[in-house]
This record gives structure tokens, sequence and C-alpha cells, in this order.
């Protein structure tokens, strides 16, 4: 026997193999398909291979997964049903089906005309021939035209001697080309790839070069055939050539194609960073080709600078287990050391054999060596990583050359800016920091420089920051005399850092009174000047991120416009060194970290314990913290942040999520968040990082959609975008807070249109909306219900509420909330679904306190609540003869003509809606008019 697993792992029922598939037959009549497949598979599991049942329950199981639209599963149950029965007909048309709504007409087409030629008299198939043959006819067509533009294209692309701008043109178009339906297979018959090859060996248009990259990119994205295809002809050590310009536009392109060769060969797509493991297993050969290759490549010796970092953000981008997970595999395959090399490369020492780094080349690399560290998830893997770190660094001091020393240095510097405890770890063994003292107390500026650079990263761990100002204040205020420009402010960094190492705790002070402000001033001559380089300025920002730890030094910031300029301007620079300073001085200024909760009776027992207890500034209090956001924002922050966003390291997201969830915590600045680009940046972050940094954008995301018109702050597709990172605030390890505001965007959301809500439920958010509604926290409960009243407008809704569900049925009893907002939220979408739904009418009735709510809601002090209340009863009774019956034979008759005539205003809606429900049952003949009777 062969056991197959359909749609996730299922647990096997008992029973005899025909109870099995009766029961599955029962459960897909009621329309319970997920409890139909759990039967159909438990009784698959009981047959036999090439067995006649085999057959039937495959056939059965794509017909549940027809009404589920999971049309690839239902092609792979048909294609082995018909393996066992060839020409079976059931098997054939709904294989049939499937390949028609998977776009796949012309195997459709060829399953209908089979289908006929075994069953001339099936209507049903002669009119899917039909409307398949005017199809297939249609696409022919479009082909030969399609064959025919490509040409035309080619023949102006590939002729060197055509005019220029016709020659761009034509390029161009093969982009736009390789979108439209079967446009890329047909390139790729037509040999437009080799084309392109022969094409960039001459070529010096830059925009012809860069669209023929993007041509090849748009050819392999979400296709994996493809992209194997395209790999086989060009050979994946052309792709790397590509990668090796001077041009970063150029790079960007190549970097991008590069990417999603990968993201097809491993099954990512725009919609899920989740790979396909079956993808992976058969394309195994030509991935770990792709790593070897990037990973030789990041030590060459002939390529640029910027090639050399979009290497590295390629590989830091597909070390995650949910990419690729080249953690493990490179690190075995001595791909560390060669990281390493280049996290000890300095531009000083210049020889033939010198690497070209840039001014972000170290920051990427220890982001890499981070991202590769943290997907070393056993114990082992992170101790062989260890190893290979030891081994560099043994393999370095092994002669005594100082410049080997100095390489030491530098790379355990990245490392202590990435994976934080193997620089602990390094830095700890036996004569590591006398070695760094010694070369900050040497005479060479280049070791200065270095020693000063791994003296500030070192300062984290508080054993460190006690054994370096005992030792190392000293040293550092000597270095800060130098001449030398550079050593100097690496001097005052490290002197900033040491003198904020009591963070926020306003009872700490490691220097004397007034010695952080110094240090302000002092970082404030480096950062505002103009003839210093963007380098010095880089360091200035760095030693303002420890300092604005200290509430004092918040206060002298915000109010200095000229160093708040001179930061947003570092920001908008692009530097990726710059990052870390810039960004954590913001999330100083405006308190955007984590603050552990301080419960009193915890605080007097370390008093009586007399342990320490920390002290918050008063200049920390809220209202400070909420005037210098203020500040910030009409100062321009939100542009500086979306130009920041742009990082590669994901703590540095979460900072800048962190930043703009507490920004956008203020009403009144949301809109000049939104003007300033923060909408696109949140996107962004609500995607990629940490899972903390997502939340935070997210939350942003929600704040900003709460108090803006959504089709304002979400403009054009955004209003699509935005709905998954709202989806993921309502998960039960979210926070109150976040479900709550997540719930009030989406209400606004749904409001907007019925592509939006169709997305919403597309998205999966009609069952986490619901679950909402019966939280134990009132507001929560009342805003899921809003959203309901808004998404309930959707037929799809509608669509899913008639299923065999209790949906109504709860629905229903939320209108008996106490909470009145609550209860209008519910009896409003109520009100809406009776009135589109016969089905959800009679369910109503399901609820054994139905006629008890009635008298709740009809009799309810807020008319709201009774108004919708009447809309419910009018549409049950409107919908058929028999619920009529059901309510006019109760006390609910004279309840309606009593609100018929209680009300004085002969227009008043109340008395209007209650007389058209008692006139529709006057047309059942249920009751008799006045006259009448």
């Amino acid at each position: 026997m062969k056991s197959e697993v359909a749609g996730g792992e299922q647990k096997k029922l008992s029973g005899t193999y025909d109870e099995l598939k009766e029961e599955g037959n029962k459960a897909f009549k009621n329309g319970l398909w997920e409890d139909a497949l759990r039967y159909y598979l438990s009784a698959l599991n009981l047959t036999s291979e090439y067995s006649n049942d085999r057959a039937i329950i495959l056939k059965n199981r794509a017909a549940v997964n027809l009404k589920l639209k999971d049309y690839k599963r239902v092609v792979e149950d048909c294609d082995k049903a018909l393996d066992i029965v060839p020409e079976d007909p059931k098997a054939l048309f709904r294989r049939c089906q499937a390949l028609e709504s998977l776009e796949r007409y012309e195997e459709a087409y060829r399953d209908a005309k089979l289908i006929f030629k075994l069953d001339p008299t099936n209507k049903a198939v002669q009119e899917i021939l039909a409307r398949l043959y005017k199809i297939v006819e249609q696409r022919i067509e479009q082909n030969t035209q399609t064959e025919n533009k490509i040409k035309k294209m080619f023949s102006y692309a590939f002729n060197i001697k055509e005019d220029k701008e016709k020659r761009e043109k034509a390029v161009s178009n093969l982009i736009v080309l390789c979108k439209e339906g079967n446009g890329a297979d047909l390139l790729i018959a037509e040999g437009v790839v080799e084309k392109i090859q022969q094409l960039l060996k001459f070529e010096t248009d830059q925009e012809i070069i860069l669209n023929s990259i993007r041509t090849i990119s748009q050819l392999c994205t979400d296709n994996s055939s493809r992209t194997k295809k395209v790999i086989s002809s060009l050979g994946i050590p052309w792709f790397l050539d590509l990668l090796n310009n001077k041009s970063e536009e150029h790079v960007n392109v190549a970097q991008h194609c590069i990417q999603m060769i990968i993201n097809s060969l491993t099954g990512v797509t725009k919609d899920s960073d989740q790979t396909n493991r079956e993808l992976l297993e058969q394309n195994k050969a030509e991935i770990d080709t792709l790593l070897t290759c990037l990973l030789y490549g990041v030590t060459s010796r002939t390529i640029s600078g910027i090639s050399r970092d979009a290497i590295i953000l390629l590989i830091s981008r597909n070390v995650h287990w949910r990419a690729v997970n080249w953690a493990e595999q490179l690190v075995k395959i001595k791909g560390l050391q060669r990281l390493m090399e280049v996290a000890s490369e300095l531009p000083e020492y210049k020889y033939e054999t010198t690497m070209e780094i840039t001014d972000s080349t170290r920051s990427l690399t220890s982001c890499c060596l981070g991202s590769i560290y943290e997907n070393m998830y056993s114990d082992e893997s992170r101790k062989y990583f260890l190893e290979n770190v030891d081994d560099f660094i043994k393999g370095k001091l092994i002669t005594p050359e100082t410049e080997n020393k100095v390489r030491v240095i530098v790379a355990l510097t990245t490392l202590l800016l990435g994976p934080l405890d193997v620089g602990n770890i390094i830095v700890s063994r036996e004569g590591m920091m006398s070695m760094i003292f010694e070369m900050a107390e040497s005479d060479s500026v280049l070791q200065q420089k270095v020693a000063c650079e791994c003296i500030i990263a070192a300062s984290t761990k508080k054993d460190k920051v006690k054994s370096i100002i005992s030792c190392g204040v000293n040293i550092l205020k000597k270095l800060y005399q130098s001449k030398d420009d550079s050593i100097r402010v690496r001097a005052l960094v490290g002197l900033c850092k040491l003198g904020s190492s009591g963070g926020t705790d306003a009872s700490i002070r490691p220097f004397a009174d007034g010695a952080t402000l110094k240090l302000t001033e002092a970082c404030k001559k480096f950062l505002v000047s103009t003839s210093k380089d963007q380098s010095m300025k880089r360091w200035a920002a760095e030693g303002l991120s420890y300092l604005s730890l200290d509430a004092e030094v918040k206060e002298k910031l915000i109010a200095d416009k000229t160093m708040l300029a001179a930061l947003f301007g570092l920001a908008r620079s692009g530097k990726q060194d710059a990052v870390y300073g810039v960004i954590t001085t913001f999330v100083n200024l405006i308190n955007a970290y984590d603050k552990q909760e301080v419960l009193p009776e915890m605080v007097e027992l370390a008093k009586f314990a007399k342990h320490h207890i920390p002290e918050d500034h008063e200049l920390d209090d809220p209202d400070f913290v909420a005037q210098r956001c203020t500040v910030l924002v009409k100062e321009g922050i939100a542009s500086a942040l979306v130009a920041l966003a742009k990082t590669e390291s994901d703590n540095s997201k979460e900072m800048i999520a962190r930043v703009f969830n507490t920004l956008a915590s203020q009403q009144e600045l949301r809109g000049l968040i939104v003007q300033q680009g923060g909408v696109k940046a949140l996107l962004n972050l609500s995607l990629q990082g940490t899972e903390k940094g997502k939340r935070q954008a997210s939350q942003g995301l929600a704040r900003l959609g709460i108090s803006i018109d959504p089709s304002v702050a979400f403009s054009g597709q955004k209003n699509m975008d935005v709905v998954r990172p709202l989806l993921n605030l309502l998960k039960p390890e979210c926070s109150a807070l976040e479900n709550f505001e997540s719930l009030l965007a989406l209400c606004n959301l749904a409001s907007m249109n019925e592509s939006v809500r169709s997305h919403i439920v597309k998205e999966g958010g009609l069952p986490k909306i619901e679950s909402m509604m019966y939280e134990e926290h009132e507001y929560i409960r009342r805003a899921a219900a809003q959203v309901m009243t808004n998404l309930i407008a959707s037929p799809k809704v509608i669509e899913i509420y008639e299923q065999e569900n209790d949906r109504t049925k709860f629905l229903f009893l939320l209108c008996s909330e106490e909470d009145v907002e609550t209860a209008k939220a519910a009896a409003g979408a109520l009100a809406v679904l009776t009135s589109a739904s016969e089905k959800c009418c009679s369910k109503v009735f399901q609820t054994s306190t139905w006629l008890d709510i009635f008298h709740q809601i009809l009799a309810h002090p807020d008319k709201d609540i009774q108004h919708r209340a009447v809309v419910i009863i009018d549409n049950i009774i409107s919908s058929n003869k028999e619920l009529a019956e059901k309510v006019i034979e109760t006390d609910i008759m004279e309840i309606l003509m009593a609100l018929t005539i209680s009300e004085k205003e002969s227009k008043n809606v109340l008395a209007k809606v209650a007389q058209e429900a008692l006139n529709a049952a006057k047309k059942w003949n249920i009751i008799k008019s006045a006259d009448e009777q």
C-alpha cells in the first residue's frame, strides 16, 4: 500500500475502505470539504497501487480540490487516476476543468476532445469544447502575431546598424513581451537568450545593456523550467561576469537578475518567501554551483568594490532557513574564511593582489557573518563556525608581521559588529586586549585607528566596559589629542561609548557631570563641519548614538536644528556604514526602544535587598518624548528614514520600524509621515527583517490607516499590499493594542471597495477577524464586529457564510452583546447578510434563543439597534413563506404592529420598515389587512 498526503499532514481515520469512502461522499454532499479530504485520504491509504478503488478515491479527491480551487492538486490526482484507468471520462473532465482554470488551455482542449470522442452526447463537454476551441484558436492567432512581433523586434534590437532610438525601444519591448501570456516561452524558442549573450559582448549603449539584462531577469521570474533553460544556454559564470561593473545601476540590475534565478530555482515568489522543498531538491546542482561561484567571487581581485558588495548581499539574503538555507553548507566549504578575508581588508594596504572594497563593504560583511551565525541552529554547527574563525586568526598570527596583526584586529571589529557572541569569545582570548591596547599606544596612525575601532566595538558587555574604562580611557584621551582627525574622531566615539555605559539610568554617571554634554559638542564639530568628509560625520553620528541615551543630550540635540539637519543629510546619503549611528540616535531621541515594565512590588523588594534601582530622568517623561517626536517629523525625519530603510541589516530595519511606529503613535503627525513617503518604506519593513521589526512596521501602518482616509494613506496598489501586514497583527502573540489598531485600520480598508474586501478574504482575513469577535477585551470585540459590518458586503463573504458552518449563528448571538456599539455593528452585519442571502435567513433559527434575542434587540433603548432588528425581521419575512410563518406565529407580529402605530411622525424610518415587514407577510397570505379582517 502507498501512503499519500494532500494538503499537509492529516490524521488517519478508522474504518473500512467502503465506510471511509461513504463518509467522504457524505461530507462532500454537505459541503464539508476538509472533512471529505480527511476521509478520502484515509481510504486512499487502504488501497493498493494501480487498483480501481484507488482510482475512484483519487477522482473523488480531485472533485473536492476543484471546490477548494486547488487546481494543481486536481491535475495531480487526475493524472494518477488516469494512469490506472486510461480515458476515464470523470477524471478527464475534472482535469480539463482544472487545466482551464490554470490557463493551460491547449491541454484542457486536448482532454475535452477526448471526452467528446468517448461521449459525443455529453452537453457539458460540448459547451466546454466550444469555449476552449475559440480560446485555442485565438491563442494560435496571438502566437502567430507575437512571433511576427518578435521577428520585427529582433531585426531592430540586435542589428547595430539600426537607429539607436529604435533599438532602445525594441529591447525595452522585449521586457514587456516577457510578461504577456506565453511571450517568454516564444522568445526563448526564437533564441533571444543566445542573441542577448552575443549582443552584450560588444554593445556600448548603457540603456540597451540594462534592458537586455532585465529581459533575462524577466524570463527567469517565477518559472523554474525556463530558468534552467537560460542557465543551460549562458552558464552560471556568465552571470557573475555580468555583475562585475563599475556602474552602480548596472550592478543592481545584474544582482536582481541573479536573485530572480535563485528565487525561481527555489520556488520563492513575490507572494511567498517560503521555498519549495521539491524544487530545492530538483535544482540542487544549479543552486550549489551558484553558491560556489558567489563564494569564489567574493575574494576575487579582479572585480569592482560595488560588485563585491552585491555578491555579499546575495549570500546574506539567501543564508536564512526560509530562503536557500546556505549557512551550514557555506561554512563546510570554507566560505567563512573567504568572508573573513574581506572582513580584514584595509584600503590603506595597496598591492597588486589587494581587493577593491567600498565604504560599505565591511558593514555588509558583518551583517552577512551575523546572518550566517544566526542560522547555525545547533551548538555543534556554532562550534564549527567558531573553529573556522579561530583557524583564520591563527593563520594570520602565525607570522610576526605587523600587517597580519592589524588585519586580525580589523576582522575582529567586523565580527563584533556582526556575530557579537563570536567576537566576544575571540576578544576574551589571552593577549587579545593587550595587543589592541599596544596598537593604540603605537606611533602608527593606521594602528591607532584600527585599535580605536576595535575598542569601540568591544565595549558592549559590562565586564568588558569596566576593564576598558580602567585601562583604556587614558589611552583614548591621549589619542583624542592627535593631530589626525581620523584618530581624533574614533577616540571621541570610544569616549562617548564608555561615557554612556550607564544607559538610560540617570543615577549612573561613568564620567563627571557635564562630560556627556561636552562630548556632544565635540561630536557636533565633526558632524556639521563642511570641511570634514562623510566618514568623519559617520563616526560623529555613532558618538551621538551612545550619548543620546542621556535625556539632557536628547533635549540638546532636539533643540539644535543644525545637528538634526546634518543627521538627516547623513541618512539620505545612502552610506551603509552610517546607518547604525543615525538610526540609533533617532531611536534614543524618542525612546523607541523596548523598556522593561517595573512593578512597584519588585522595586520594594530590590530596595530591601539593597540592589541598585534604575532611575528615569524627568526629561524622558511622555510629554517631552511627544514634543521631540513633533520636532523630528516637522524637520523631515520620515524622508530620512525612507532612505535608511534600504539597509540590508535586519536589526537596523527593526530600529527604523520602531522609530516610524513611535512617531505614528502621535495622531497629528500621521499626515506628514504619509506625505514624506513613510507608507512605502513601512510596507517593505513589514515583510522583511526580524519578527519584532515586522510587527512594529505593521503597527505603524495600522496607525496611519486609522485616522487617514485609506484611499489617501494607501493609494493605488498599496491598499492591497497593506492587507497582509495588518492581518499579521491579528495573531495570539500580538498585544491587545496591536490587535485593536489593526482592526480599526482594516475597518476603514474594508469600506473602500469590493476589490479590497475580496483581497482581505483571499489573504485569509475572515477567520482571523472572526476570532477577534469573541475576544475577552470589549474594544477588540467591538472593532472586529465593525470590520465585519463592512466586510459582509462582499459576495465572497456571503458565499462563505452560506456554507455548512455556524458563522451566521455566532453573528446573531453577538447582537445581544451588552456593549451597544458591538451589538450595533453585529446587527448591521446581520442586516446586510440577511438581505443578500435566503440561506442565512434560515440559519438565524439555528440559535435556540433566537426569539429571546429578537425580543432584546427589538426593545433595545438604542434606536439604531432597533432599526437594524426590524430590517433583519423584514429580510427574513421577505425571503420565503416558511420562514415568515416562523416569525409571525410568535409575538413579533404584535411588536411590529406596535412599532407602526407607536411613533407620532408618519415618516418615521422604524415605523416604515416595520410596515414593510407586515406587508411582506401579507403577500404570503399569512396575515390579513385590517380592511380584510
